[in-house]
């Protein structure tokens, strides 16, 4: 029995699991939570050592649950772009600009103006999200913490260095967020320069580590600390969603990944470079080698959600829980509402992180079940938008797995599958990222060849969902009116975002 401990570091919190590689089971589950702030329009930050201490208590009640400390392999996958600025021993000098922060919009849209090879990798500029916008706006605005940080880095970064004492990066996240080229192994400091932060290079981890290999050992105290005995290597892990294709078994070009939760992630990859305007990526050896990862998605989906049952109508779980069987029978599109799903930007296909949300068609008749009815009909639509703008692009995508917190509403998983129009294979009990990363570690203990054999050896099982004709056809006449909605509305929602931006710097 080999028994491998992994951490996926979500929105709100961190999930724990030890996994046996040789039964294919994931033996125990915890989880610990950390808070969000959200100090401006357009901010959210976190606090490290939140995530740090999340860590430590949900890994040690982890290996209390599986009845065994024999640990051989950890791993983390955290989310994207969660930027940290600390000094050389991890300690931060800054609250942690959070992957959804959207306050570099104009840095990224600087990016743009960079001409190099590299840059097409990521469809000729980076999103407001990424690590260099963020680290382009630290420089503009803290110039004092910049030059003083000793490293900026990701979340993935430093939980690693918490584990194993060494700095190193992910290729994938490097080849992802940091305009890295992972085709040659190599930084591009002439893109820094173009940008005005070529000190940048000196403060990110020198290190690039492909995903599945190790990285160093579990420092001894760590180990004590969360109730290991013996000797574990710590594996290098990646983007939370992305190393969820491993736990999926979408590895191959074809397959497709939808992740819905806070956000929607889509991943697949392409068996060689080609045109994804719009979109990011395809990015060269990223996941696996050989293969080219491209990435969309929504920055807001379940967050919007949560914003209208929580924020907006103040209710609690329980009270959401009723509202999503109200809304059930409700029809988002029967009650004439349509609304655009950009709380916090668009990530793809508009690449524009200055969209905001909106509700259109409003009355005195309509209630919080017509509302919240549209709102999952709007994060619906925006996912099958992109799936119908890649497939333009020349994408091929022949099977479809969802998983994440969409599977735990069954009106938000509904309708992305009746909007999608095709079948889809549902992953209701796993947690693909702790998959994923129990298959890096598997690889990285040598149990399999290579990610790919692993990721079909131990990937969670799936339900297949088919969608509903009549339903489908609705969307289906939705899509046009969502998509002139959005054009339609740029001027004005850009308007109203620089409005905030004012307000917020005011």
């Amino acid at each position: 029995m080999t028994l491998v401990l992994n951490f996926d570091l979500g929105t709100g919190g961190v999930r724990a699991g030890v996994y046996d590689v040789g039964g294919r089971v994931m033996l125990s589950l915890s989880e610990a939570s950390y808070d969000t702030t959200y100090p401006r329009a357009g901010w959210a930050e976190q606090q490290a050592e939140d995530w740090w201490a999340a860590v430590l208590t949900a890994g040690r009640e982890a290996i209390a649950r599986c009845g065994s400390n024999e640990i051989a392999a950890v791993c983390a996958a955290t989310t994207a772009s969660s930027v940290v600025v600390c000094d050389k021993e991890s300690r931060p000098l800054y609250p942690a600009i959070l992957w959804m922060d959207c306050r570099a919009s104009e840095e990224a849209r600087a990016t743009e103006t960079v001409k190099h090879p590299v840059m097409d990798y990521s469809g000729g500029g980076d999103a407001a999200e990424w690590l260099v916008p963020k680290a382009m706006w630290l420089s503009a605005n803290e110039p004092a913490i910049f030059e003083k940080a000793d490293v900026i880095c990701e979340a993935l970064d430093f939980i690693n260095f918490r584990l194993c004492g060494e700095w190193s990066g992910s290729r994938m996240n490097a080849a992802c967020k940091w305009n890295y080229d992972s085709k040659n192994g190599s930084f591009v400091p002439e893109i820094y320069g173009a940008l005005g932060i070529s000190r940048l290079q000196q403060k990110l981890p020198q290190r690039i580590i492909p995903v599945g290999d190790v990285i160093g050992n579990l420092q001894p105290g760590i180990a004590d600390a969360l109730g290991i005995s013996g000797q574990a290597i710590v594996v290098q892990g990646g983007i939370d969603a992305h190393i969820g294709m491993l736990g999926a078994g979408t590895v191959a070009a074809g397959g497709m990944l939808i992740i819905g939760g806070t956000s929607v992630v889509h991943l697949t990859h392409l068996n060689e470079q080609s045109d994804v305007s719009g979109f990011w990526g395809p990015y060269p050896n990223a996941l696996v080698d050989g293969l080219w990862l491209v990435e969309a998605g929504q920055v807001s989906a379940g967050s919007i959600l949560n914003w209208f049952s929580q924020k907006l109508f103040g209710l609690d779980e329980q009270g959401h829980t009723d509202l999503i069987k109200k809304a059930s029978n409700a029809s988002g599109g029967g009650s004439g509402l349509l609304t655009l799903d950009y709380w916090m930007g668009n990530r793809t296909p508009y690449r524009d992180a200055d969209l905001r949300g909106a509700v259109l068609g409003l009355s005195l008749g309509h209630d919080r079940a017509d509302l919240y009815a549209s709102a999952v009909d709007s994060i619906a639509l925006g996912s099958a938008n992109v799936v119908a703008v890649l497939e333009q692009r020349g994408v091929n995508v022949e099977r479809i797995v969802v998983a994440g917190g969409i599977c735990k509403n069954p009106l938000w998983l509904q309708a992305t599958v009746d909007a999608l129009q095709r079948s889809v294979h549902v992953a209701y009990d796993d947690n693909l990222s702790l998959v994923g990363t129990a298959v890096c570690s598997a690889h990285a203990l040598g149990l399999f060849p290579d990610l790919i054999t692993a990721s079909e050896a131990c990937a969670a099982p799936t339900k297949e969902m088919l969608p509903d004709a009549q339903r489908s056809k609705r969307y289906r006449e939705t899509m046009e009116l969502y998509r002139n909605a959005t054009e339609s509305l740029t001027p004005v929602l850009h308007a109203l975002s620089a409005r905030q931006r004012a307000g917020a710097e005011r």
